[in-house]
């Protein structure tokens, strides 16, 4: 869901703005990076207050506006919605605050599942509050009314890859739980439906059969931003060297080695910023 920018100039050089509600944002952070890598980023991970999934939908769309608002503040030129969750449950609410476009994860991770999907039935994995809206469900079947679409809640996924338990065994075993109720239903494409889950696609890769196509809406989410800022005409054209700037309500010893894990370097602009901050 699109809402269209305002025409300023100053617009182009300005950041771009991207959110979840903890580290697994970061997979769409870079792919923007390899995508678009003459743009700044401004993140906002919500690691006090994750997991979001476990929440009501009144409180996923409080927390949506306070961190929409936030990051407006910081002069975005367009505003990424990197959690599955927000994008299911609360996607109205920043398209309706925010003055800047807004890009969801949902619509982008569906279309390239019917691309790839040739029996159209297709698994999607995602929070208990994601499964629950069947975002999903409706954006695919509006898509293509022959598909048949199987969900499965993951709750326990989030907090694993926020603890670290990237590879160990029992992230393994949990999977394997989650993951073979879909494989028994012959699908043939399976959708990440939290952007926390590339984190640990290999180990879904050991469990689901070779031939399952696994769809990471993180690459989809960063063509799509950098269609809607070259039709708007907003891509960054100042020849500056890019800055990224991380922002965290709560500063977890995990944070920082899992995002240099994911992105090859060190974070040198993490902060931590108080939820007072994110209120308005």
């Amino acid at each position: 869901m699109i809402k269209p920018s305002p025409a300023k100039s100053d617009l182009n050089n300005r950041p771009i703005g991207v959110f979840d509600s903890g580290l697994g944002g970061l997979t769409v952070v870079n792919q923007l990076i390899q995508y678009l890598p003459q743009e700044s980023i401004v993140y906002f991970g919500d690691t006090a207050r994750v997991p979001y999934g476990t929440k009501s939908p009144e409180t996923i769309r409080k927390f949506a506006v306070q961190i929409t608002r936030y990051l407006q503040s910081q002069g975005v030129k367009l505003i990424v919605v990197a959690c599955n969750t927000v994008s299911s449950v609360a996607m109205e609410n920043v398209v309706e605050l925010s003055s800047v476009p807004v890009i969801g994860v949902i619509q982008p991770g569906a279309r390239a599942a019917l691309q790839k999907s040739k029996n159209r039935r297709i698994g999607v994995i995602g929070t208990s509050a994601t499964v629950s809206a069947g975002k999903y469900n409706s954006v695919l079947s509006s898509i293509a009314p022959d598909v048949v679409v199987f969900a499965q809640a993951c709750p326990l996924f989030v907090p694993l890859v926020e603890e670290g338990w990237i590879d160990s065994e029992v992230t393994e075993m949990v999977a394997r739980i989650y993951l073979e109720p879909l494989i028994r239903q012959s699908i043939d494409t399976l959708i990440l439906g939290c952007t926390h889950y590339p984190i640990i696609k290999d180990t879904i890769k050991k469990i689901v059969d070779k031939d399952i196509e696994i769809v990471d809406s993180a690459i989809q989410t960063a063509l799509e931003v950098r269609a809607v800022l070259s039709s708007n005409n907003l891509l960054n054209d100042s020849g500056t060297l890019p800055e990224h700037l991380y922002y965290v309500s709560d500063f977890p010893q995990k944070f920082e080695d899992i995002a240099r894990r994911l992105l090859g370097q060190p974070l040198k602009n993490i902060r931590r910023i108080s939820l007072d901050d994110c209120t308005g």
